[in-house]
């Protein structure tokens, strides 16, 4: 088994080994993995914090040894909380990090940070505090930037900041957790998952105080939300139906 660790700000992660396939989900700075299958420019990877999987340019990640890789599962987490901060190389040289940059590997890489960091976890009522730090990025379709997130990838980078797990995609996020009968029975910091025609969950957000939620659509905004689903503020409507809050922590 072959092991790697990102050294760049944010690499897509596509689902097929091409530049033009969907980008699935984003590997940021310090992200490490497991390298499944090797081609002459890709490599299929399973990273190792939600073990999610699909295809990285092999110009755009080093490969690290067993040891290494096991002794990154066994850290801390220590996380990059500023929006954008730089890690410096051995020949001085500045490379931009985002919010949420894993920084354990950095003596392996060779590489110094003096920004601010956090580790370990945090009290629930922080985060919302964390999904402020969100507030008004763009959507993207597999995101897990400021600069351009989804749904989940929010959901995800948000807990990930307070040391919490959650898995990539909504649909498994909604298997996480204890279920709730009721938004009255909710606090800040729950998750709502929404779904479409069809049954499947395909739309999460963070429950906030007063019946409002926070999530990624077109942006990352502020809504209302009843037993109904979210109802857009902007449009007047509901956008989004309500299939089921999860207590996480």
């Amino acid at each position: 088994m072959q092991y790697g660790i990102c050294n760049l700000s944010i690499v897509p992660l596509r689902r097929d080994p091409s530049d033009a396939s969907e980008l699935v989900t984003q590997v940021l700075y310090g992200d490490f993995f497991k390298v499944l299958e090797q081609r002459k420019n890709w490599s299929k990877i399973r990273l190792s914090f939600d073990k999610y999987e699909g295809w990285i340019d092999n110009k755009q990640y080093v490969s690290i040894s067993a040891t290494d890789y096991n002794n990154l599962q066994k850290a801390h987490p220590r996380l990059s909380v500023d929006l954008v901060e730089f890690i410096q190389d051995p020949n001085h040289q500045l490379h931009p990090i985002l919010l949420g940059s894993s920084l354990n590997g950095l003596p392996i890489l060779n590489h110094t940070h003096d920004g601010n960091t956090v580790s370990g976890k945090m009290p629930k009522e922080h985060l919302i505090e964390t999904a402020f730090l969100y507030l008004n990025s763009p959507y993207l379709w597999g995101g897990k930037t400021p600069f351009g997130i989804d749904c989940s990838g929010f959901t995800q980078m948000v807990y990930k900041l307070n040391g919490y797990k959650l898995l990539r995609d909504a649909s498994q996020q909604a298997t996480q957790g204890e279920p709730l009968s009721f938004i009255e029975e909710s606090e800040p910091g729950d998750l709502a998952f929404f779904d479409n025609q069809e049954g499947i969950i395909t739309h999460v957000g963070i429950i906030m105080s007063d019946n409002y939620i926070i999530h990624a659509h077109g942006k990352v905004r502020i809504d209302r939300l009843d037993h109904t689903g979210i109802y857009n503020v902007d449009k007047r409507m509901h956008t989004h139906k309500l299939r089921v809050i999860k207590k996480i922590i």
